[in-house]
């Protein structure tokens, strides 16, 4: 059986040693996609070459053979990957018509498209497998703050140059905040989403619209949170407006609130410098769901609560701070909801007199439904 190794070709297989010693990728990583492409840059090459051609490495012997099969036919006239009885017979004395015939051959004039295509396959390789470690790596990176370059702004998508320049996050229209501006070159802070390997569709998707870049903000700003001392319980955000961001501390001589806040609002100013003025509730969180709902609703002052239903309540507010509790189009009520996970009427006291709340399930407790505490810079007057 002839054996080829031409002499474009002899500097491969000792590159795919040093490969293995200095960046970690075996030979056999390479091998079988060089076989697919050795295979289909012949049958690029030399147009109309029948049969299907399998090319077989072997990095110990330092030999490629090239193999020729074709389907053995009852004709005259074979069509794409076939051979004639009669020139099977040829190659093999016993063949019969529907036998597969496998014979080894020598390329003529392919030493120079096998070496190209041997580069390509390395330099394609290579990549691929740096690109597959550092995603890896990141791989570990969700759900973190990450700070990178933008590099490219189009109709739609922001692409940001994470780490060191090593991979790039994709920065997706759902996931960026209204009104911001984005612009190549700037540096911004984002949070990472999710990480999806899979050959070439592997992207870091990035975000500054999740409820998780707040958390992470204040944690960079308030080490009691670092340290465990105060602890983020939920956070509904309409990115661009408003978050609401519940807190609780896990030693009593902590103020958890206080400690977000900063000495004259230091850590709060800065996590919403960096949100672009995004307003801020900070509310203290309970075990009393009524209580909690509350405070959800700063920065109104809230009357009473009375649950209707599991999950479902109304919130009772003096007359003069229902729009308050609403808000504007409905969104303090709305991240209010969704902070709590009830579903939550708002009710002036007007309105509520008239529908005999006594006889509802139960009401708040006194002295659960103080207002939830907001820093005054974050409140809407």
């Amino acid at each position: 059986m002839a054996k080829k190794t031409n002499k474009d070709m002899e500097e491969f297989f000792p590159a795919l040693a040093d490969l293995e010693r200095e960046k970690g990728i075996t030979a056999e990583a390479f091998v079988e996609a060089l076989q697919n492409a050795l295979a289909s840059a012949y049958k690029k090459q030399y147009d109309g070459a029948s049969g299907v051609i399998e090319v077989r490495l072997d990095p110990e012997k330092r030999a490629i053979r090239y193999f020729r099969s074709q389907t053995v036919v009852d004709s005259e006239e074979p069509g794409e990957g076939e051979i004639s009885l009669e020139d099977a017979l040829l190659i093999r004395k016993k063949a019969q018509v529907g036998d597969v015939i496998t014979e080894e051959f020598v390329p003529q004039n392919f030493s120079r498209i096998a070496a190209q295509t041997a580069k390509q396959v390395i330099l394609q390789k290579i990549h691929e497998t740096e690109r597959d470690n550092t995603l890896s790596e990141f791989s570990d990176k969700e759900g973190e703050l990450m700070s990178g370059l933008i590099r490219k702004v189009d109709a739609r998508n922001v692409y940001i140059e994470l780490g060191k320049g090593q991979i790039e996050g994709l920065m997706l229209p759902q996931d960026q905040v209204p009104g911001e501006r984005y612009n190549a070159g700037d540096r911004i802070k984002v949070f990472v989403k999710r990480v999806k390997s899979g050959g070439r569709n592997a992207q870091v998707l990035v975000s500054r619209a999740a409820p998780g870049l707040v958390k992470r903000l204040f944690e960079e700003e308030v080490p009691e949170i670092k340290q465990g001392l105060v602890s983020v319980k939920a956070i509904s955000r309409e990115a661009g407006h408003r978050t609401k961001m519940a807190i609780a501390s896990s030693d009593p001589r902590v103020d958890a609130v206080g400690a977000c806040v900063g000495n004259k609002g230091a850590r709060v100013n800065a996590v919403v410098a960096e949100l672009g003025g995004e307003k801020i509730d900070i509310i203290l969180w309970s075990e009393n769901p009524l209580e909690f709902i509350a405070k959800a609703l700063s920065p109104a002052t809230v009357v009473s609560v009375t649950q209707l239903s599991e999950k479902s309540a109304i919130a009772v507010v003096p007359d003069e701070k229902l729009s308050l509790a609403i808000g504007r189009d409905g969104q303090n009520a709305r991240l209010a909801a969704r902070l709590t996970g009830w579903k939550i009427d708002v009710k002036s006291e007007t309105a509520a007199a008239k529908l005999n709340l006594d006889e509802i399930v139960y009401g708040a407790e006194e002295g659960e439904t103080e207002p939830a505490e907001v820093p005054a810079e974050n409140a809407e007057e």
